[in-house]
């Protein structure tokens, strides 16, 4: 029997083909219209808005990175005049300069449809309070959240990142079944909740949580010290609408993602050639129906793979693998190639460890030094760092092929964060 959605679409892998290739077409002519930066780039690589491109001739079209969002600032990518423009987020840069994205009416529209459908494949139900922990203003985030969450019809308990004291007293006493927030942010409450003996005092059911890579040990954590039933991994970026662009389900076998409103490609970060089915690369999305600052072929940094197959949920969405870091994120120690996810990767493989580490670069007599500091779990006696740092940091450099030093320190002596958690600092330089 077919179950039944309010929100959330059937896209059978015909119709996906036909929508993405009139919703490319579209993007491609309003694109060349509206913006002389993207004209000028499709021109050069030979586009013809008289013609009509087909899904297999989307790699002959030149990519877009965040270098045209930077010299196009303050309203790079504008498709529209400006009196259609009805809001502006941002998110961070790193010259200085804040991404901008423009919205028209339309835009929000489609954000708050794509993210309703978020809430209907977490199993949520008009019923629920969710509980939004993430940040509001010019971040994508709480406005997004709250949003799809009005658009859904669930009650929306508006908090934002930190007022820790509110976040309890509201958990209680309005009795919210959903936690929206980061993965640290999860984190940083669930120790709260355990701390003041909450957990049999509170309703929370699910969480949704996204905006950083996470580990399964960070995950299992909060699940349990919040008493969950389950919880979703949600996709999203400031330039593409926002947070909502895809989620997990029940199934967590990937992350669905809304092929109807996006193409996305998995290439290669260095050829910005398609990988094998099954390989990582870095994801490359065309929007199909973005008005204001439409994405075409745009660089996200985020590293994932495309699932095959039918999902066990049943729904008829296509799937990637949650965001494995991003390729912006690696660094180079002593010539060596390395991701934070693949330290987080070695740590998994021991049960005496908590999910929490840092990484702290120096450099000493012109040699780079690597120092890891990780979080001992809770209950594991003091006495076994020694013999755990030497363990760790023999299985560090036979996955990473190089050497640094490792440090064992006590449950929650780490940094915590109401947003993204900083997992490298790179002093080298100021040495």
């Amino acid at each position: 029997m077919t179950v039944q959605h309010r929100f959330l679409p059937n896209l059978p892998p015909e119709v996906i083909a036909a929508v993405q290739t009139e919703g490319l077409n579209w993007t491609l002519r309003h694109a060349y219209a509206g913006n002389p930066g993207y004209r000028e780039r499709l021109a050069g690589a030979g586009y013809d808005p008289g013609q009509t491109v087909s899904l297999q001739d989307l790699t002959r079209i030149p990519v877009t990175t965040v270098e045209e969002l930077r010299t196009g600032y303050p309203l790079p990518l504008l498709s529209v005049p400006e009196s259609e423009v009805v809001r502006i987020h941002a998110s961070s840069g790193t010259t200085g300069k804040r991404k901008i994205l423009a919205y028209t009416q339309n835009d929000i529209d489609t954000w708050k449809d794509m993210f309703a459908r978020c809430y209907e494949l977490a199993g949520l139900t008009p019923l629920d309070r969710v509980q939004i922990a993430v940040g509001y203003g010019l971040w994508t985030a709480g406005a997004g959240f709250q949003l799809g969450c009005e658009r859904f019809g669930a009650m929306c308990v508006p908090i934002g990142p930190g007022n820790m004291e509110i976040h309890l007293q509201l958990l209680e006493d309005l009795q919210t079944t959903c936690l929206c927030s980061t993965a640290s942010m999860a984190l940083l409450l669930a120790e709260e909740v355990s701390k003041h003996n909450l957990k049999k005092k509170i309703s929370l059911k699910k969480a949704i949580f996204g905006a950083e890579t996470h580990t399964p040990k960070m995950r299992a954590r909060f699940e349990d010290w919040l008493g969950l039933e389950d919880s979703f991994d949600i996709s999203g970026m400031t330039e593409l609408y926002g947070p909502g662009a895809g989620l997990e389900c029940a199934a967590h076998a990937g992350i669905h993602y809304w092929a109807d409103l996006y193409i996305l490609e998995v290439l290669d970060p260095e050829t910005l050639l398609p990988v094998a089915p099954g390989e990582v690369g870095e994801i490359v999305v065309t929007t199909l129906k973005k008005e204001a600052a439409p994405l075409i072929r745009y660089r996200t940094r985020d590293l994932t793979r495309l699932i095959p197959g039918e999902c066990p949920c049943g729904l008829a969405v296509p799937r990637h693998d949650r965001i494995l870091g991003r390729s912006d994120d690696m660094f180079i120690f002593r010539g060596v190639n390395i991701y934070p996810g693949q330290i987080a990767a070695v740590l998994e493989t021991f049960p005496e460890l908590g999910s929490e580490f840092q990484i702290r670069l120096t450099r000493k007599d012109g040699r780079d030094q690597m120092l890891v500091k990780i979080e001992r779990k809770i209950g594991v006696p003091a006495d076994m760092d020694q013999n755990l740092s030497e363990s760790v940091s023999v299985e560090m450099r036979k996955h990473l092929l190089a050497r640094g030093w490792v440090e064992i320190v006590p449950p929650g002596e780490l940094p915590r964060s109401f947003g993204k958690t900083k997992r490298l600092i790179d002093d080298r330089d100021a040495q």
